[in-house]
């Protein structure tokens, strides 16, 4: 029986995917394991790279970009499983992860899906690693920078970030999940494209009965070096929100709120002038994989918290991915 199927979504990072199939294969050495890549039309040459480094990884070339949420229900129809994790191509994971948060999966009561402790490219912990359930108020706190305590919060503040426990929302990014015991909860909602599906889904599975956990076992996800908060991501992401709160409440009096705080947060973003992307300069530290493992690498992230800049080498793939 294959005891974990890794589904990754991927759309035009093909570096990033390969180092995280790399830290993949390097975590599933002592698991049955299976992975999944779903590729979004990125037409960049990635399915040619995994073919050719990872020629036993399951490759789905979608001919468009269809989303998140369709792409991994794809794979997860096709995974074989008893768990299913979801996972960024622009994630970094050690050699223990996948071991430890199966044995925690494996004895944790009526569990559902788990989340790890996330730090970005500058080491700095993620607070979107464990969430509330999001409210009109705390996503308008959360944007406006405005404080809110404990589990009024947009993130879950309750617990701390090196500590284990139940947790209301998981992220996306890394969201390993009991398909055996979920059955057809475990299929993400495709109305979502983008933002939101990650919400809905740890929600549908604590109405299940089942329990969403908090595991601090830290990876590096990329994503504070590119998100923007521009017009877009606020459409996409209050979008999201509309949706989720229809769903589950209908279209009453905060289905209206959210109607017109989509409408000022875009036009609020759409005035905002872009930072320009600081110069990348030569590395103040070079790790190359085949002297350091991924634990290590994301130790050495984590410690230097931005203030050295980090080179990740991959002298077996020739290529390089900067901090």
């Amino acid at each position: 029986m294959v005891e974990l199927s890794v589904i990754i979504v991927n759309y035009k990072v093909p570096h990033y995917l390969l180092q995280c199939l790399d830290a993949v294969h390097k975590a599933s050495k002592q698991l049955s394991c299976e992975v999944i890549v779903v590729d979004n039309a990125s037409n960049d040459g990635s399915q040619l790279l995994v073919q050719q480094y990872f020629p036993s990884v399951i490759f789905i070339a979608n001919e468009q970009n269809e989303g998140f949420a369709k792409a991994n229900n794809k794979a997860i129809a096709l995974a074989k499983g008893k768990y299913v994790l979801l996972l960024n191509p622009d994630t970094i994971i050690a050699e223990d992860t996948l071991q430890n948060c199966c044995h925690f999966a494996d004895n944790m009561p009526q569990f559902g899906a788990l989340g790890v402790r996330m730090v970005d490219a500058k080491g700095c912990f993620l607070p979107e690693s464990k969430r509330s359930v999001p409210t009109i108020w705390n996503a308008i706190c959360k944007f406006l920078h405005l404080p809110l305590a404990g589990n009024k919060s947009y993130y879950y503040q309750v617990l701390s970030d090196k500590q284990v426990g139940e947790v209301p929302i998981l992220s996306g990014a890394f969201m390993l999940m009991n398909k055996q015991a979920l059955g057809d909860v475990v299929y993400l909602d495709e109305r979502y494209f983008m933002y939101g599906e990650d919400i809905d889904l740890s929600y549908a599975i604590t109405l299940a009965g089942c329990k969403n956990y908090y595991f601090p076992a830290t990876i590096v996800h990329y994503k504070g070096e590119s998100t923007r908060y521009d017009a877009r991501y606020m459409r996409n992401f209050y979008g999201a929100m509309q949706l989720f709160y229809e769903k589950y409440h209908g279209k009453g009096l905060v289905y209206a709120l959210l109607t017109l705080l989509t409408h000022i947060m875009v036009a609020f973003a759409s005035l905002r002038s872009q930072k320009a992307l600081p110069a990348v300069g030569e590395p103040d530290i070079t790790l190359s994989t085949r002297q350091y493992t991924y634990a290590q690498i994301i130790d050495c992230i984590e410690q230097n918290k931005g203030s050295k800049r980090i080179r990740i080498e991959h002298p077996g793939m020739g290529f390089v991915i900067d901090c």
